[in-house]
């Protein structure tokens, strides 16, 4: 059996699942990408049993039918080599001798019987199914992603949670220290519906939107959700269970509004934060009329710092804590000029939005302070 295809376009169809694929597998074919070739048609699958990553690309002069597997790191590090040229496949279906012909040489590897490899779940009849574009799908995920926990205790912190109505698609992350809430009316469903995405396939996600155009589908039962691409489709296992209420634990009516520029407070976190406490990163902000004050010390090593940048605010005087990495996290996943950080007091969450929020938008991070020692 023989087929010839492009070998940029195999090794970067390859590279993408190869995201997928674990360095420990509890079954040995999930090392293997699975080969199936129908009618000048070449899919390509990658699994991990939770996750599985689709993908299919026009080959030529294939002479038949087959379906066969082929050890993943040995032929992306193999096709890594090779510059944009025809690879010419030929496989003995008798006993997987795999033969890769190119322009001046070649390579010669086993493949493996394709039919261990685990099918791929299919959705119940009670599947909902949402559109959305793929730019407002990678927005979502790249706002949130960072804010995912890593809890054996709660899995569902471990994730994404979609939260769709029929006016918007919200995408929420929280690891009970920072949250963030992303509401897009760029994207409804028919009806009320969540779901909760791991992080693995959310991550994956990121890697492929940016490559992508146009419209995603996604449909999703209780158990699975499956994600459909231009060029790919991705099949994953949800993560069960109940979200908190995330709109409960966002304070109300902050009665103190600090408008500070982004990257002149990202700059002053970032010099400042050297001389934290190595423990804690606990970085001190004392905020006074038009003016914050930005300070951090290190008692162990009697090293501290201090910056004073103009903001503006015209409240009562206050300081409030937070852990630096934090804050910093939140702020490099805003992208307006200016951000503005309501506060209610030392002892309750700050909440940080754009100053000006994007088209079709409602960004919101939270952040739980930390306690002061003076």
């Amino acid at each position: 059996m023989k087929f010839i295809v492009s070998s940029n376009t195999l090794f970067t169809h390859l590279q993408n699942l190869s995201r997928v694929v674990n360095s420990k597998n509890a079954l040995p074919i999930l090392e293997c990408f699975l080969f199936e070739i129908e009618d000048g048609l070449l899919t390509v699958t990658a699994s991990d049993s939770e996750t599985t990553m689709i993908t299919s690309l026009e080959v030529s002069e294939s002479s038949d039918n087959a379906r066969f597997a082929i050890v993943a790191k040995t032929l992306l590090d193999a096709l890594k080599e090779i510059p944009e040229q025809p690879l010419s496949f030929d496989i003995n279906l008798g006993n997987y001798e795999i033969t890769v012909k190119y322009q001046n040489g070649q390579y010669n590897l086993m493949g493996q019987n394709a039919d261990e490899f685990p099918l791929s779940p299919t959705l119940g009849d009670n599947a909902v199914n949402v559109q959305l574009d793929a730019s407002v799908l990678l927005n979502g995920i790249n706002k949130s992603i960072f804010a995912t926990a890593d809890d054996e205790l709660r899995p569902v912190m471990n994730g994404i949670y979609f939260d769709i109505t029929n006016e918007d698609m919200t995408f929420v992350a929280s690891d009970g220290h920072k949250l963030v809430r992303c509401k897009t009316t760029a994207a409804k469903g028919s009806d009320r519906s969540a779901f909760i995405l791991p992080k693995k396939p959310a991550s994956m996600l990121k890697n492929l939107l940016p490559k992508e155009a146009g419209v995603v589908v996604v449909e999703f039962d209780e158990r699975n959700a499956i994600f459909t691409l231009e060029r790919y489709r991705m099949i994953c296992r949800l993560i069960e269970g109940r979200y908190p209420n995330y709109n409960s634990v966002i304070p109300q009516g902050n009665p103190h509004k600090v408008i500070i520029d982004r990257i002149q407070l990202i700059g002053a976190l970032r010099r400042v934060s050297i001389f934290s406490s190595q423990s804690s990163s606990l970085i001190k902000l004392r905020i006074d009329e038009n003016q914050i004050t930005v300070s951090a010390q290190d008692i162990d090593f009697s090293t501290s710092a201090e910056e004073k940048h103009t903001c503006q605010y015209d409240g009562t005087p206050m300081s409030i804590g937070f852990k630096s990495t934090f804050l910093l996290d939140i702020l490099n996943n805003i992208s307006s000029d200016e951000v503005v950080i309501e506060l209610a007091d030392p002892s309750r969450a700050g909440v940080i939005v754009p100053s000006q929020q994007e088209d079709n938008e409602n960004l919101l991070m939270l952040l739980m302070p930390m306690m002061l020692n003076d």
